[in-house]
């Protein structure tokens, strides 16, 4: 019985979003929304939010930058902002527990870094995907 019992949960907790409360009413709102742009929406997807966070646009002021031009390709460690060159804390919450807490400040900083990368407003899916991508480090 422990066997069945262990080999159910442990792929769940392999896999499991350690998102607070809160967050996790958020990510759901969010799913609602993707499988509403995607039918076959099945969830989020950390290597498609990598893809997001990392390739190059034309972003605002006619640079061509990443997510990665203001908070770095690791993570774990500050970075500098490309724009006003102020330290930017860490992005990861394993390093910085307070990253990925709050809803508000959530949606305010997706709704600005799309607007500064892809000068637009990102999609549930992409959001979503960059969230999972950011909780993974």
């Amino acid at each position: 019985m422990k066997k069945i019992v262990l080999s159910v949960l442990l792929p769940l907790c392999i896999f499991a979003n350690d998102f607070n409360g809160d967050v996790q009413k958020y990510i759901d709102k969010l799913k609602v929304e993707a499988k509403k742009i995607d039918p076959d929406f099945k969830d989020f997807n950390k290597k498609r939010g990598e893809k997001i966070f990392t390739t190059k646009h034309m972003g605002k002021k006619g640079k061509v930058i990443s997510c990665v031009s203001c908070h770095g390709t690791d993570l774990q460690k500050e970075a500098r902002n490309y724009f006003t060159n102020k330290i930017i804390k860490s992005l990861s919450p394993k390093v910085n527990p307070k990253r990925l807490t709050k809803v508000k400040t959530i949606k305010k900083w997706l709704r600005r870094n799309f607007k500064d990368v892809y000068v637009r407003e990102g999609s549930a899916i992409e959001k979503g995907d960059v969230l999972y991508y950011i909780n993974s480090k």
